[in-house]
């Protein structure tokens, strides 16, 4: 089993194989892999018609295969590869149907532990693009407020003329923010470089706020899957009011028309982003496991 760096030209045989999967949550995004390749240190390798992923191969976890055939012999050999790096198997993500499969395949061999931390947001496109409902009304007071203060206000996508504006627009955020002083913030920080540099290669959408001319918010993303539209990045001035609920909702307008479903990533455990997912009131959260191989349970 060889497994390699992932490089852009990857995602003509990983996606493929990612959309023969449920593609349920963040992970089976050949962008989201892509960004964050450096911080997770990502490889990818092809065993039969399956994708595998690993993360970090000192301390390695593996992302539950992507593909189509019969799949214990890959598990097999990711067992066995663990083993190779003087570790245990485990998955850093395995969502419910692949729960029942490893459930069925290896009765009690594998430990499963629930990540609420990695939760993936849900919400209806709908929800998101109307804004309606008692329990949405401060997000509609919170734009009424953005709108009024700002009545020359533009929604823009982002074009090769303009993306050098959102990118300084990010830094000044990151200033702000003071990302420097905390590993999550700066981490972040670079998955994002990774999405500006790459943006127009990853086919990414993009979309842009401007008020008295200046951009003050800006988001990214991309297709999930034949449902579910997936926002990779969101970043708007904390202190222009109004102007996160504002970009939410025009980027979602202009971007997931014929998507059911919008995913908006999880919290990674921070209550401050916790509190404003869980307020935009979610559809429906996307369960994730850890599985740990019981190397002594029952055979």
């Amino acid at each position: 089993m060889t497994f390699k760096d992932i490089e852009l030209s990857d995602r003509e045989w990983m996606e493929p194989l990612f959309s023969k999967t449920s593609r349920g949550s963040l992970e089976y995004s050949f962008t989201s892999n892509f960004i964050w390749r450096n911080i997770f240190k990502v490889k990818v390798a092809k065993i039969d018609n399956y994708l595998v992923i690993i993360s970090d191969r000192d301390k390695p976890t593996y992302l539950f295969p992507a593909g189509e055939g019969n799949i214990k012999p890959v598990i097999d050999a990711l067992i066995e590869d663990a083993h190779s790096r003087g570790s245990t198997l485990v998955f850093h993500t395995v969502l419910p149907d692949a729960k029942a499969l490893l459930e069925t395949l290896y009765p009690e061999k594998f430990e499963f532990t629930l990540l609420r931390d990695s939760a993936d947001y849900i919400y209806t496109a709908q929800s998101l693009r109307t804004l309606t409902g008692k329990k949405l009304s401060s997000k509609r007071n919170h734009i009424n407020a953005f709108t009024a203060s700002f009545p020359d206000w533009s929604y823009e996508p982002i074009t090769p003329q303009n993306i050098d504006e959102a990118f300084e627009m990010n830094k000044k955020w990151c200033q702000m923010s003071e990302c420097g002083k905390s590993e999550s913030l700066k981490n972040e920080a670079c998955a994002v470089r990774q999405a500006f540099e790459h943006f127009f290669e990853l086919g990414l959408d993009g979309g842009l706020l401007r008020a008295d001319g200046r951009v003050v918010a800006f988001s990214m993303g991309d297709k999930l899957n034949d449902d579910t539209y997936l926002v990779h990045i969101e970043k708007a001035f904390p202190d222009v009011r109004g102007a996160y609920p504002m970009i939410n909702k025009q980027f979602v307008l202009h971007n997931c028309d014929g998507y059911t479903y919008v995913n908006r990533e999880d919290d990674a455990g921070d209550d401050g982003l916790r509190k404003a997912k869980l307020s935009y009131v979610p559809f429906r959260l996307v369960e994730k496991y850890c599985a740990r191989y019981k190397e002594n349970g029952n055979d």
